[in-house]
């Protein structure tokens, strides 16, 4: 396995399936200390409900120790065939759905594989920790954002102080021919929960999209570095979900659509243990608040700007500006027609850059 608001959880699922109750060395991709979603020692997580409304306080650690990350080998699953030519934003994200393709972009070109897919997080994270973009395999318009600010890669942010990848899980996306990985790196001498998302066309980056929740960029919950690497321990991220109980691609972007459209309302499908972290703090009732609630007509509450599917491993990944100014990005797990464990990273910004 590869080595992370407090407001609700969007949990929503399916309108379809809505339940009543319901070099530096950088292949550190094993579990991290600790044992249980709950988290590593000193995370001071909750296992009963959660706070809302951005109240939450969960004391413990902010990400300033150091992690271990153990080896292990990244395996989401069987490998897939060549994707099937979905769309993507070509910078211009707006809107995905039943699929998570968006408007104005093209094919990725055939070719798209989840050994491709995967060998290019691995790269990105090696040539992050060297601060060489260049190693990279670059299309001419690669586009980069950092908290919803664009720039040329490798010019700023955490490409100046980054350093080997701790721990990272991804969602791999062979139709769109995009992955999304959430990931503890150290900025200088802190551990940071990162977000990031890549699109390949003709097996070079054109998109790059990266989320890094350092300590001021909120403050709600405590970010928990060690606990989000600690969750692989139980959620198993990566972990091929039989076929028998694999969700379809549409249920899997469907739930996600639904969690954003119709916070707070419309917890659906999570099991009873499933719990849900913040940039890896807290430790939140999934189903907290929940009413399973019809899908509305009107302004979705949240825009569900990107959404992707690893159906193999049972993954869907949603993009939004989260209410109050965060750039957002939820992955979830699921299997048998229920969701297990929820991941939200966030950081300031009123825009993702990709509007």
């Amino acid at each position: 396995m590869r080595p992370s608001l407090a407001l609700s959880l969007l949990v929503l699922a399916l309108p379809v399936a809505c339940g009543q109750d319901t070099a530096p060395d950088t292949s550190s991709k094993g579990g991290g200390a600790g044992s249980g979603l709950a988290g590593a020692s000193g995370a001071g997580l909750e296992s009963g409900g959660g706070s809302s409304a951005g109240t939450a306080s969960v004391s413990g650690g902010a990400g300033s120790g150091n992690l271990a990350g153990s080896g292990g080998s990244h395996a989401a699953g069987s490998q897939a065939t060549a994707g099937h030519g979905g769309t993507s934003s070509g910078g211009n994200a707006s809107g995905a759905s039943n699929g998570g393709a968006s408007n104005g972009g093209a094919s990725n070109g055939g070719g798209c594989t989840r050994a491709l897919l995967e060998s290019t997080v691995d790269a990105y994270f090696k040539a992050l920790a060297l601060h060489t973009p260049e190693s990279l395999s670059l299309a001419p318009n690669v586009k980069f954002t950092e908290n919803g600010k664009a720039s040329k890669l490798g010019d700023a942010g955490l490409w100046k102080t980054a350093g080997a990848l701790k721990y990272v899980h991804s969602a791999l996306d062979t139709e769109l021919c995009m992955s999304a990985s959430e990931a503890v790196v150290p900025d200088g001498a802190t551990d940071v929960p990162v977000a990031l998302r890549l699109r390949l066309q003709d097996q070079k980056l054109t998109e790059v999209e990266s989320i890094v929740a350092r300590a001021s960029d909120y403050t709600a919950v405590d970010a928990n570095p060690a606990a989000l690497a600690a969750s692989n321990d139980v959620v198993k991220w990566e972990e091929a979900v039989p076929a028998d109980q694999r969700a379809k691609r549409e249920e899997l972007t469907g739930w996600m659509e639904k969690y954003f459209k119709q916070f707070p309302a419309g917890v659906c499908n999570t099991t009873s243990d499933c719990k849900r972290m913040e940039n890896g703090g807290g430790s939140f009732v999934c189903g907290q608040g929940a009413s399973c609630a019809a899908a509305s007509s009107g302004q979705p509450v949240l825009n569900p700007r990107l959404v992707m599917a690893d159906v193999d491993a049972g993954l869907g990944v949603g993009f939004t500006i989260f209410t109050g100014g965060y750039v957002d990005m939820h992955m979830f797990k699921m299997r048998g027609g229920k969701v297990y464990a929820v991941s939200a990273i966030l950081a300031n910004g009123t825009s993702s850059g990709w509007e």
